[in-house]
């Protein structure tokens, strides 16, 4: 289980018929620069019910300066303009979203056993 209290939610909305090549064109290219000044993502995932033609990713951060810093260090990476250029064509709409881990004590993971 993810422990980090920051969550950016990303939703793309992909261009009919056009799922497969983002989804080649975002793992070529993309996914080694995320890898690299993101971390792993949480997940990665396709609508199947509701709105269609979309992706969702899933990144974690320590607090918000650990997203702007991880942000930066992203868009400054000298290969991540191939993929914004190879991808424009096939996304319609982009949503980001920072979540916030709410702290309920029935979700905690410790068993409180001392």
């Amino acid at each position: 289980m993810n422990r980090k209290p920051l969550i950016d939610h990303r939703t793309y909305t992909i261009a009919p018929r056009k799922m497969a090549e983002f989804l080649e064109v975002f793992d070529r290219l993309a996914m080694p620069v995320l890898k690299r000044t993101l971390g792993e993502p949480i997940g990665f995932y396709t609508s199947h019910v509701g709105p269609l033609n979309q992706v969702v990713h899933l990144w974690a951060y320590d607090d918000l300066s650990d997203y702007e810093r991880r942000s930066q260090a992203r868009d400054s990476d000298p290969e991540f303009p191939a993929y914004l250029q190879a991808s424009g064509h096939l996304i319609v709409a982009q949503e980001n979203r920072l979540l916030r881990r709410a702290e309920l004590p029935s979700c905690r993971t410790d068993s409180g056993a001392g």
